[in-house]
């Protein structure tokens, strides 16, 4: 019996995911089932609640500090992971190359992904404050402006401000994981292209780009699921303010539910998010489809 297991892929695949398939069971299944139960009650905190069906969810959707908060999250995460996808592929492109203290420089670029986000998120606070920004210094003295800029006092400002420090934060993720993907691709796919007359553009448009697809399929889902459900950065850096311009939905979540009390309410904004999530697994998982043209066949 046991050496059949072991000739069994399938069967010893499935048995070394035992552990973590009930490691996710106890620690994510169990949350996410009390959370869709209480999306459906009016539940405080010290309080049982009851029943109201789809109460919750006819409240969110007409409020307006809810439909802010869910476009927010929408563009935040939009203009962020397009920023860290362009940056990230940039830097894995170059650190590709044959490049002195190549070595040094993937240490330094891994630097903001390693430090604590809520670190990251105090020295960002500092360099947008209104009176003692570094940033408005150095453009005062350079005579580019007159006053100091508002990064978190004004509305798009913050906005571009929270983009920024997310995208400062998640390139070395999407740009390391890129280079290990680039590393794997065969130089004799280029050696066969540039014998063909292709220009570098041409074998990264022809033998880069569909190569690292399946790559770019995976890190961009967990760059989009990371970027979706940011909670800490905004937590620290603005609270979700000014006007509610920063709120996400992982943040104002957690303002509805522990601040305000209102459990059921903040569930129901947190049950909001799966399908959103969903979405981004599911284009991972047809991204992960597209193996054949990596093969240099026809996708199945």
């Amino acid at each position: 019996m046991l050496e059949k297991l072991q000739n069994n892929k399938n069967a010893l695949g499935l048995l070394f995911m035992l552990p973590a398939a009930a490691f996710l069971l106890l620690f994510l299944t169990y949350p996410l089932g009390l959370g869709t139960w209480l999306g459906f009650t009016d539940a405080r905190l010290g309080r049982a609640g009851e029943w109201v069906g789809l109460d919750n969810y006819a409240f969110l959707m007409g409020d307006s500090v809810t439909r802010l908060a869910l476009f927010n999250t929408l563009f935040y995460t939009t203009v962020a992971s397009v920023l860290k996808f362009g940056l990230g592929l940039w830097l894995a492109l170059l650190l590709n190359r044959n490049l002195r203290f190549k070595t040094f420089f993937r240490a330094v670029i891994l630097l903001p992904y390693i430090v604590p986000t809520a670190l990251s998120a105090i020295a960002f606070w500092w360099i947008y404050d209104s009176q003692f920004s570094i940033v408005s210094w150095m453009l005062v003295k350079m005579g580019l402006i007159d006053t100091y800029i508002d990064f978190l006092g004004d509305p798009w400002n913050a906005r571009l401000a929270t983009i920024f420090a997310n995208v400062w934060r998640g390139v070395p993720f999407v740009a390391i994981t890129l280079l290990a993907g680039l590393q794997t691709i065969s130089p004799s796919f280029y050696e066969a292209s540039a014998i063909d007359g292709a220009t570098p553009w041409q074998q990264f448009r022809h033998v880069t780009l569909p190569l690292l697809t399946p790559i770019i399929a995976v890190v961009m889902t967990f760059s989009v699921l990371f970027t979706f459900t940011d909670f800490q950065l905004i937590y620290v850096l603005t609270r979700g303010g000014p006007l509610n311009a920063t709120h996400l939905m992982a943040t104002l979540s957690f303002q509805r539910a522990i601040n305000g009390g209102a459990l059921g309410e903040g569930a129901a904004i947190a049950i909001a998010m799966v399908p959103f999530l969903l979405a981004a697994i599911m284009f991972s998982f047809f991204g992960l489809q597209r193996r054949a043209w990596q093969q240099g066949g026809k996708d199945e």
